[in-house]
């Protein structure tokens, strides 16, 4: 029993280093617009040939990762992209921005009782700046615009949802992991390559948001992916981000 003991804690100190490792490789940046608003973030390079272009990856974190640290958003997810074999095989750009406290990535009206969702005229803050920061790195890094992707947990879910409505033809392709959206917006999300994820018994976001947007999208002539995990609640990002197959998916794909 002692050998035993002695053994898993030499295997979480290697998880430990390497979780250290993975988070070593995000650079700390700011984004500030000309009025003075701000959105940090976190950026992960390839070791990239600056004769080549690379895909362009957004992650959006969830709600309890929000804040002032340029940390949290790390947390969950995001470090699936900065393990060496995700880096050797799909080497991308990959943005991760913080959504300060107290706001979101989505910007959506609610009908009390009901999971209807309607997109908001306007973005929200973070979302208007994390759109001037993807614009602001095409222009300024070797960033392939045919392979610009997509993808969020929870509340990141439901950005990643409002984001493509917003901007459908940024997109090459979208991830919402327990997310939710706008049904009617469908027809204009058709076109972008959509994979949606859910854990069934999900107490925190319904998984009934993801099927009807699975079911809206259908209509709209589009073919989304979409895994139900069984027996799995919110935590549903733990399996999305460590599916090889998504992962193959998500950079398989272009505009």
């Amino acid at each position: 029993m002692k050998r035993r003991a002695i053994f898993l804690s030499f295997c979480l100190i290697l998880i430990t280093i390497a979780a250290q490792a993975q988070v070593s490789r995000w650079s700390k940046n700011v984004y500030t617009n000309g009025k003075g608003d701000s959105l940090q973030y976190r950026l992960l390079y390839p070791d990239y040939n600056p004769a080549r272009k690379y895909p362009l990856v957004i992650f959006l974190h969830g709600s309890g990762e929000r804040g002032n640290d340029n940390e949290a958003q790390l947390k969950w997810g995001a470090t699936a992209f900065a393990t060496d074999e995700m880096m050797s095989e799909h080497p991308a750009l990959v943005i991760a921005p913080q959504c300060p406290e107290g706001q979101g990535w989505s910007n959506f009206k609610n009908n009390e009782g009901s999971r209807e969702l309607r997109l908001a005229d306007k973005p929200s803050l973070p979302m208007q700046l994390l759109y001037e920061l993807i614009q602001k790195t095409i222009r300024e890094m070797p960033v392939d615009t045919s392979r610009i992707y997509i993808t969020g947990l929870s509340m990141g879910g439901y950005g990643t949802f409002d984001a493509m409505a917003r901007y459908p033809s940024l997109f090459a392709a979208a991830v919402p992991v327990c997310g939710g959206g706008d049904t009617s917006k469908a027809a204009l999300m058709a076109k972008i390559p959509t994979w949606i994820l859910h854990g069934a018994e999900d107490t925190a976001v319904d998984a009934l948001y993801s099927l009807d947007m699975v079911n809206a999208l259908t209509k709209a002539d589009a073919h989304p992916g979409f895994t139900m995990y069984p027996e799995v609640g919110h935590f549903s990002w733990l399996m999305a981000y460590s599916d090889k197959l998504v992962m193959a998916w998500l950079f398989r794909q272009r505009k």
